[in-house]
């Protein structure tokens, strides 16, 4: 009786395929093209070589099968990254955007709190500090200008507790402009972003050869990080803008993104 129950709860997948492609066709008309395109590329080109090396009953049988099932793959990988597009096209200019998209990394070592480290009460640009095994992110939404002003305070008052490190940190500025990183390819900034310090061997052509390394934090010295930003978040504290709750910004994740 159990086991009904649990399959009666199990999602309907073609419902749900169903689902993300109307939200994605509401407002992408070129979506059937591109996935009809790339289901029947595999069997396109499976027909042709099975004329061109004349294959058995058999063999194609066997390769076309083969080509359904990449057909229905890239089906679903074209689908997914045209809803995810979409999805980041409603979201982006939204307080809060980026933080949100970046909860999805919190696994891999990073943390991106959902409490703002600055925020301006009257402009409500924003700035969000995060940590990796690569260094301290800091993510900015707003104006250029006012933010990178801002972020230079933030850095200030982080050499404070790392001072004698090498640890770097990265300025992400989110946003449409030209010097700024558009909502879809922020986590793929993120993850790029990364560092070299000296090796400083004592032997003089081991230093010529491997001058540099890549600058990585322990997993200890990534939470002695994540608690001493911590206490300099509480410290410093931040002002909350009328309109927005920074301990409760909106929550994004591709179910979501996708109308689902």
């Amino acid at each position: 009786m159990a086991d009904k129950e649990a399959r009666g709860k199990r999602p309907n997948i073609i419902k749900q395929i169903i689902q993300i492609y109307n939200y994605t066709y509401a407002e992408d008309k070129q979506l059937p093209w591109f996935l009809a395109g790339a289901f029947a590329l595999p069997v396109v080109l499976m027909i042709v070589l099975g004329i061109v090396f004349n294959w058995s009953i058999l063999s194609w049988i066997m390769f076309m099968v083969t080509a359904i099932m990449l057909g229905l793959l890239l089906f679903t990988i074209v689908l997914t990254r045209r809803a995810d597009r979409v999805g980041y096209a409603k979201i982006e200019g939204q307080p809060g955007a980026s933080v949100s998209v970046l909860s999805n990394i919190n696994r891999a070592g990073f943390n991106f709190p959902q409490e703002p480290a600055w925020i301006d009460p009257k402009t409500k640009d924003a700035i969000w500090r995060g940590t990796g095994y690569n260094g301290i992110y800091l993510l900015g939404e707003g104006d250029y200008a006012r933010v990178n002003k801002a972020m230079n305070r933030q850095e200030q008052s982080i050499k404070g507790v790392t001072a004698g490190s090498h640890i770097p940190v990265y300025r992400i500025m989110v946003g449409t402009g030209p010097k700024q990183v558009r909502l879809k390819n922020l986590r793929r900034t993120v993850m790029k972003c990364k560092s070299y310090i000296p090796t400083n061997h004592k032997n003089g052509l081991m230093a010529r050869i491997h001058p540099r390394q890549r600058f990585f934090l322990t997993k200890a010295e990534l939470e002695t990080l994540n608690d001493r930003l911590r206490t300099l978040q509480a410290k410093n504290g931040y002002g909350i803008p009328k309109g927005i709750d920074p301990n409760r910004p909106q929550k994004v994740s591709r179910r979501a993104m996708r109308g689902r």
